[in-house]
């Protein structure tokens, strides 16, 4: 995420291309209200128990996010207890959005990517269950018509895993293909939304799924997960969770450039590699993996994630998830020692945000501060069940969430029904199991939008996801309207 600079207030190093860069639009669809299975799917998402996408807490987990200095908040969080219906699984993720239309991509992301992920780790848990009981009736039947029950999808995983496979346990397998083919379909469902511009617009994804002590994470883009866990000395210590998906990855890098794309930084930010267009000096956009962007997913853009496994330890205390508005400005030790001395697990998350933003303060005094959006959840060995907060038996709760999945499913896409919500939530209170907290964030989301004018930096911003496109100007969409 971060503000949009324009391309006059910027100078390519020596060598580059200096061709202006261009602007692209696509042409938007009108507005529609959206469709009714659309609309029931939205409210009743929000009124699932142990859910939470506002700042506030649970048992086990603390969430915050605040609107930076550059406009709407296009960041997005959270947390989900007993997901899938399963009371020792949590599922938690935060999303950076970026570009004109980021706080609806992530937004979209938020709400639609649990639901996938559930969905497709049900279908392989069935599959398997189905797999094994084939092998063991089949006996002696030979091994073409064995394998004839394997799907393109299952084959793939079997090659993908190699000599590893035997090393991880059966949930990281099942949770790895879920993951796979959650973010393709996520990424696929924004191209195909005609409410959502993702042309010029996506969102980063660091998500996980805890069941148990094992742990799997799913991550793209530049948002981080880190962990704070003892030594051997008892000494507090971060543990880095995933990689920062960037450009100046070699890998990363090199798969851009094979596909035509360009990979270099500007005159003003040497350390900041981008991604642009191959005859054009746009977007520059400074990760080398997002959800969204379709303008560069021919050019070496992808949403594939990046898939890692750990097996968690009664030394391990807690996990961070956020996005970059907090690790541009503090470190992994400094993050792990602030939530380590929160006077409260319950507002742990809300204090990480704000030593971020008077790190912001100190160190680029002449910058907008970025968004901020962070979860913090605590591990504690000692509990069969990570929360007490939903009270749902799980077959209640599976059948409110097939209920959604299905509404989600019939959804209109040809109705451009995120524009009904354009913002991220600013301050709200824990999720009630009433789910007023959805009129709540409707309500904020309007008041948030209104009267907001983007401008560019006031100085230079350490790191700006996009350069060229300005945010979305809720203003300036009411005059056109008028016209």
């Amino acid at each position: 995420m971060g503000s949009c600079l324009s391309a006059e207030s910027r100078s390519p190093i020596p060598g580059s291309p200096t061709s202006p860069a261009k602007h692209y639009h696509r042409s938007r669809s009108k507005r529609r209200n959206g469709s009714r299975s659309s609309s029931f799917g939205d409210l009743s998402l929000h009124r699932i128990p142990g859910r939470v996408f506002g700042n506030g807490f649970t048992d086990f987990a603390s969430l915050f996010t605040q609107q930076g200095k550059k406009g709407t908040n296009q960041d997005a969080m959270i947390v989900w207890e007993n997901f899938g219906s399963r009371t020792d699984t949590i599922f938690c993720g935060v999303f950076d959005g970026h570009g004109p239309y980021g706080h609806m991509v992530a937004k979209k992301v938020r709400d639609s990517l649990p639901l996938r992920l559930s969905t497709h780790w049900e279908v392989n848990l069935t599959t398997d269950d189905v797999l094994r009981e084939i092998s063991l009736n089949t006996g002696s039947v030979n091994s073409d018509e064995a394998t004839s029950f394997l799907s393109a999808d299952e084959e793939f995983r079997a090659s993908t895993d190699g000599d590893g496979a035997e090393k991880q346990p059966e949930i990281f397998h099942a949770l790895k293909e879920s993951f796979l083919k959650a973010f393709r379909v996520m990424d696929r469902e924004l191209r195909m939304h005609q409410g959502i511009d993702s042309f010029c617009s996506g969102t980063t994804a660091v998500t996980m799924v805890k069941q148990g002590q094992d742990l799997v994470i799913g991550n793209v883009g530049d948002s981080r997960a880190v962990l704070g866990t003892r030594d051997k000395d008892d000494s507090l210590v971060a543990i880095q969770l995933t990689v920062d998906l960037k450009p100046n990855l070699p890998a990363e890098a090199e798969r851009i450039r094979k596909c035509r794309g360009r990979v270099f930084a500007l005159h003003d930010e040497p350390d900041v590699p981008r991604v642009w267009l191959p005859n054009s000096n746009s977007p520059g956009l400074a990760m080398a993996r997002a959800f969204g962007d379709f303008c560069l997913k021919d050019f070496g853009l992808i949403s594939v994630p990046e898939i890692s496994y750990r097996r968690l330890t009664e030394k391990d205390e807690f996990i961070v998830l956020a996005t970059d508005g907090i690790w541009d400005v503090l470190s992994n030790k400094e993050v792990v020692n602030v939530i380590a001395s929160a006077p409260k697990r319950t507002t742990a998350a809300r204090t990480l945000v704000e030593t971020a933003v008077k790190a912001w303060k100190y160190k680029y005094p002449t910058s907008k501060i970025d968004d901020c959006a962070v979860v913090c959840l605590f591990l504690d060995s000692n509990s069969g069940n990570l929360s007490s907060a939903s009270n749902t038996k799980p077959e209640v709760q599976q059948s409110l969430i097939d209920h959604i999945s299905s509404a989600v499913e019939s959804e209109d896409f040809s109705s451009p029904n995120g524009l009904n919500h354009s913002g991220t939530v600013q301050i709200c209170k824990e999720t009630p199991e009433d789910g007023s907290e959805e009129e709540d964030e409707s309500k904020e989301e309007e008041h948030s939008e209104m009267g907001i004018e983007w401008s560019a930096l006031e100085g230079v911003s350490r790191v700006n996801t996009l350069v060229n496109l300005p945010r979305f100007d809720p203003g300036k969409e009411d005059k056109k309207g008028r016209k």
